[in-house]
């Protein structure tokens, strides 16, 4: 497991009052069409943050898929991006503690206190990096967010670990500041 979802998994009976299996269990007990409409609700009703409310969902879908399973089979076909993909958590994972990586089935959400980055491996030869930078130019290289629509506001083409440079890490520092 991802080490920043083991640390939320293992800090989650603290900050929100109930274990993962609890939380699943108060999902199981209601029913949602939608991602979105559970996550609201254990904002509103039960007070829990959003990265904390998102990620209890997206385990609760299914739980024979592990964060693990999910990264897997994100890059299956695709396994020469896996290396950029590594390198892109191993930097934000560098942030601070709270820094949250949830897994879902096309891509991985980074959260602070708000989803400030997306990973999405778009091709077998590139990753798309998403980013929350509100007010931010685009430039030739720092694009209109694409297939992220409001996820997101801008998106960066990430084809090797080369791409992983100092003007990229600073939008991440960029957009993590921002999600306080």
């Amino acid at each position: 497991m991802d080490k920043a979802l083991k640390t939320m998994i293992d800090n989650m009976p603290l900050k929100t009052g109930r274990s993962l299996a609890e939380w699943i269990k108060v999902l199981t007990a209601k029913s949602f069409a939608k991602h979105s409409e559970a996550v609201k609700y254990l904002k509103v009703e039960h007070g829990v943050t959003h990265g904390f409310a998102n990620t209890i969902v997206t385990l609760s879908k299914d739980k024979s898929e592990t964060p693990e399973d999910l990264i897997c089979n994100q890059y299956q076909g695709k396994e020469s991006l896996k290396v950029i993909y590594k390198q892109l958590i191993d930097t934000v994972s560098k942030f601070g503690t709270d820094v949250i990586i949830t897994p879902k089935k096309v891509s991985v959400s980074i959260i602070r206190k708000k989803q400030f980055a997306l990973i999405k491996p778009a091709s077998k030869t590139r990753i798309d990096l998403g980013l929350k930078l509100p007010g931010k130019e685009l430039t030739a290289r720092l694009e209109n967010s694409g297939p992220f629509g409001t996820m997101c506001t801008h998106r960066v083409k990430v084809s090797s670990l080369k791409d992983i440079d100092n003007e990229l890490k600073r939008w991440l520092v960029e957009a993590y500041e921002k999600a306080n």
